[in-house]
Formats: structure tokens, sequence, C-alpha cells
């Protein structure tokens, strides 16, 4: 069983990878007047404060006042994995809006070889946190819902690339008309395929909450 110390380390981790991430996208974004880039990176500052919320839950649940709450201990996990879920399912839909709001506007004319890049190096750095924390994950829930957040922001990052690449082919064949709308087109299909993600966190987390004991036992919180 993993212990609470090395839980709190791997949510640390999670942490400050998901901020550096998050200020390379915002930044980025910002700069290339880029949707998709700028979901990245707001993604991954939703991450930092979940897992800072994580972060302590993790040191609550180790501490003396936790033993005192038993119950409160018991379900504490699961309560954070609900809101977590919850936090990314509405930042899916408001970004969705946007994306739809930008498409009517007639797309997003950006630096389709900057955007390539930030994504290459955006998807080895999720995939190098991913397998990091994948590694130890048996044990804890909070860690296990940090995975599901890197596997997305992975998956994020691959849809970037795939989605630049495809608008600079565009841009070569002299149809960059059409390669303004692969910016919200990518937002818009993140959000709606993304969306299932956190909603399924939700949804387990809050069926946890409805079958865990209300006295003297221990409700270990686990997402499939």
């Amino acid at each position: 069983m993993m212990s609470p110390l090395n839980t709190q380390k791997l949510l640390l981790f999670s942490c400050i990878s998901a901020l550096l991430l998050a200020l390379l996208g915002l930044i980025l974004g910002l700069w290339l007047d880029s949707l998709v880039i700028l979901f990245d990176g707001a993604y991954s500052l939703v991450s930092v404060l979940l897992t800072a919320i994580s972060l302590l839950t993790a040191a609550y649940l180790n501490s003396p006042s936790s033993r005192r709450r038993a119950l409160l201990s018991q379900r504490l996990p699961a309560i954070v994995i609900a809101f977590k879920g919850f936090v990314i399912a509405l930042m899916c839909s408001v970004s969705f809006i946007s994306a739809l709001l930008a498409m009517m506007d007639g797309g997003r004319t950006i630096n389709t070889a900057a955007a390539l890049l930030f994504g290459v190096i955006n998807l080895l750095a999720c995939i190098g946190a991913y397998t990091v924390i994948k590694a130890q994950a048996s044990a804890s829930a909070l860690v296990i819902a940090e995975t599901k957040q890197w596997f997305m922001d992975a998956v994020i990052s691959a849809a970037v690339i795939a989605g630049f690449f495809i608008a600079a082919l565009l841009t070569y064949f002299d149809l960059s008309v059409y390669a303004a709308y692969a910016d919200p087109i990518m937002v818009i299909v993140a959000s709606v395929y993304f969306i299932v993600v956190p909603v399924k966190m939700m949804l387990a987390a809050l069926k946890q909450l409805q079958t865990c004991p209300v006295q003297h036992s221990y409700c270990s919180c686990e997402l499939d």
C-alpha cells in the first residue's frame, strides 16, 4: 500500500509539473491567439488547483485530526474526486461555447509551426508525468485521479499536434481559409470527447459516497 508520504510527493510532483505546463500554454496561447493552446493551458492551470486540493486532502488524511473524524476521512477522497470531475466538466463546457463563437466569427489564423512545437513539448512532458504517476497509482484514489488528468492532457496535446499539422497542410495547399477553422474545431472535438472522463470520475465518486458505510469501516473510494 502506498504510504501517505509517497502520495503527497506524487501529488506535489503533479502540481509543479502542471503549473509549468499551464504557464507555457497560457503564454503561448495568448501570444499565438490560439484557443486550443489556451484550452490546454487552462486545463493545466485547473489541474494545478485541483491537485493542490488533493495534496491538502492527503495531508489531512495523514493528520491526527483525521483519525478523530473517521467518517469524514473515509468520504473525503471521493468528495474531492467528485469536485474535480465537476470542475473539469465545467471547463470543457465553457471551452466548447468559446470555440463555437470563434467558429461563427471566422476561425483563428495562427502560427502553425510554433503551435506544433508547443504540442510536441507538451505531449512529451505529459507522457513523462503520466508514466511517473501511473507507476505508483495502484493504492491511492487521489493519485489515480491524477493519472486520469494527465492522460487527458496528453491526448489534448496529441490532438493539438494532429490539428495543427492538418492546418499546416491546408495552408501549404492554399486553403488557409479552411485552416483558420482548425483551432476552434480542435477545441470543440476535445471538449466533447473529454467531458466524458470527468463526468465518469464524478459519477464513480458519487457512487462510492452512496455505498460507503456510515460507521466503523473504510471506504477506499477507488475509481474504475
